[in-house]
């Protein structure tokens, strides 16, 4: 069974739809935005499905078929095209699919939004960027981002498709759902491969202009397989010194600044517990996928230590919680975790099975006050809890929905 757009249905992503729905009827342009493949097209679909199913009159072009870009290619041609179609007396809900492609596609939503319609939009990493709709819309839009699937999700769609999704895969292949279609790990790799250079090189290289092309793949190169780490500019430049490469300070902010826009990392500032303040100076950098780190591994030795770490962020992102790194006196906890008036500090380890590791990890958390709650995940299932620190084995809080329980 397929979509509206084309595609395989998926699950029903409500955490995403949810949030949406307040502005269903506004005339406000609705932008969904997220890196490429990560299901936006579904979920303008299932947004379509539940107009459809109120028997409202649903309009949805997909502008990388063949029957739309051959026909509508300019601000005017879609202008003309959706008007067209909209019912007398009634308002017509109107989905654009890669509306990029469409030269002037900003002229054509400024003006459509002033009719009778109600307009829901989504775009290539390559082309409609944050800045690109803040620009061109001029506020009169709202936007959402979808990311990946978290493991939840991993496991609902699997069980649609009859298959499975470990966590151990989760840690090594991430959350493309395109991932699960596939019918080994062989061509998931391909797969995996293929999507990092169609959103990380092509994509941003083309969409920028970028001349240092050598420099630029081996910033990401060394930004993707080094996630989870406290990075500073100057200590990436550092690194491509050593690498008999130049480049400024200024470039190297530049670059990063294009992986954060385009969706490929998540920069997390330092809080210091010293000065009560964010840390200008460092971050760490975490992969939206784990399979950015993955797939730039040899022989098959996966980091799935800094993968854990970084697929705890994605998790605690999807649940809601704005999350900083905690430090105090030089010590670091990787998370600040704060929601609804709550915090908490999460450490992550892999295991602490061994007495060295128990002792390291919790030594972090002894020398803290117990004004926010304390929680270790690792990969553990016997319970490391004591009277201060709750330990929760990562199998468990993949499928919570908060840090409560």
């Amino acid at each position: 069974m397929y979509n509206a757009f084309g595609g395989i249905l998926m699950i029903v992503r409500s955490h995403y739809i949810d949030p949406i729905r307040p502005f269903f009827e506004s005339d406000l342009v609705k932008v969904i935005t997220g890196i490429r493949r990560c299901g936006k097209s579904v979920i303008l679909s299932q947004i379509a499905d539940e107009y459809r199913s109120q028997g409202k009159p649903v309009l949805c072009i997909n502008f990388e078929k063949l029957e739309y870009s051959s026909s509508i290619s300019n601000a005017r041609e879609l202008e003309a095209f959706v008007k067209k179609r909209i019912p007398a007396g009634e308002k017509l809900y109107v989905f654009l699919d890669e509306v990029q492609n469409v030269e002037g596609w900003h002229i054509a939503c400024r003006s459509l939004r002033l009719e009778s319609i109600s307009l829901f939009i989504t775009g290539s990493n390559s082309k409609l960027l944050s800045r690109e709709f803040t620009k061109e819309l001029s506020g009169r839009y709202v936007a959402f981002c979808v990311r990946p699937f978290v493991y939840k999700e991993l496991r609902e769609y699997a069980g649609q498709l009859g298959k499975t999704y470990s966590v151990s895969e989760y840690l090594v292949y991430g959350g493309f759902p395109k991932t699960l279609e596939l019918p080994d790990k062989e061509a998931v790799m391909v797969y995996l491969n293929d999507l990092n250079q169609t959103i990380v090189i092509n994509d941003i290289m083309n969409r920028y202009r970028i001349r240092k092309t050598e420099i630029f793949r081996r910033l990401v190169n060394y930004i993707l397989i080094s996630n989870a780490r406290v990075f500073s500019a100057s200590s990436v430049q550092h690194y491509l010194s050593s690498e008999r490469l130049s480049c400024s300070i200024n470039t190297v902010l530049k670059y990063l600044g294009y992986l954060e826009e385009a969706y490929v990392i998540r920069k997390v500032p330092q809080y210091s517990t010293r000065s009560k303040r964010e840390l200008a100076f460092f971050a760490k950098i975490y992969d939206e996928d784990v399979s950015f780190n993955s797939i730039r591994q040899r022989n098959g030795r996966f980091d799935i230590t800094h993968n854990m770490e970084n697929v705890v962020y994605n998790e605690l992102i999807y649940m809601g919680y704005g999350v900083s790194v905690f430090v105090k006196d030089s010590r670091e906890i990787d998370f600040l975790a704060q929601k609804s008036g709550k915090e908490y500090l999460v450490q992550v380890a892999y295991s602490v099975a061994e007495e060295s590791t128990y002792d390291r990890e919790f030594a972090l958390f002894n020398v803290l006050d117990q004004s926010r709650k304390k929680i270790l995940i690792t990969n553990d299932e016997i319970d490391y809890s004591t009277s201060t620190v709750e330990h929760i084995p990562l199998s468990r809080f993949l499928m919570m929905n908060d840090l409560e329980g």
